[in-house]
């Protein structure tokens, strides 16, 4: 899927490993790199790169958080806004490519699933097995 999203991304030049970051900034925009971090289970320095290439191709934009100065809150800017419904789009034909064969059931069965392993992998309050 990485790949197919890759190669559906690229003429917008956002990679596979950031358009995630663009969407959940655009459905929460004016939020912490360290709440996005942990909205999306991901270490802040990956977090961080991420956003860096975002900001540098026009998509992104920081702010000082007027209510505390030590923190940065993201925006979208006009042209992360105008790749937005492109990128939404460029998912759809990837998810459609994924669901061939499979029913509304099982794919929410499916993703379910998902979840739940990315959060048994993601509890850092869990003893290793």
């Amino acid at each position: 899927m990485q790949i197919l999203i890759a190669s559906e991304l690229a003429p917008y030049r956002i990679g596979s490993g950031q358009y995630i970051y663009l969407m959940a900034i655009a459905s929460q925009e004016a939020i912490t790199q360290k709440a996005l971090s942990e909205k999306l289970l991901i270490d802040k320095t990956t977090t961080a790169k991420a956003i860096t290439k975002l900001e540098a191709e026009g998509y992104v934009r920081r702010e000082i958080d007027p209510a505390d100065n030590r923190y940065q809150l993201l925006y979208l800017t006009q042209s992360g806004r105008e790749v937005v419904p492109k990128v939404q789009e460029a998912l759809r034909r990837v998810k459609n490519k994924t669901r061939k064969g499979i029913n509304d059931e099982e794919y929410e069965l499916l993703l379910d699933l998902l979840r739940t392993v990315l959060r048994n992998l993601s509890d850092q309050g869990e003893a290793r097995e």
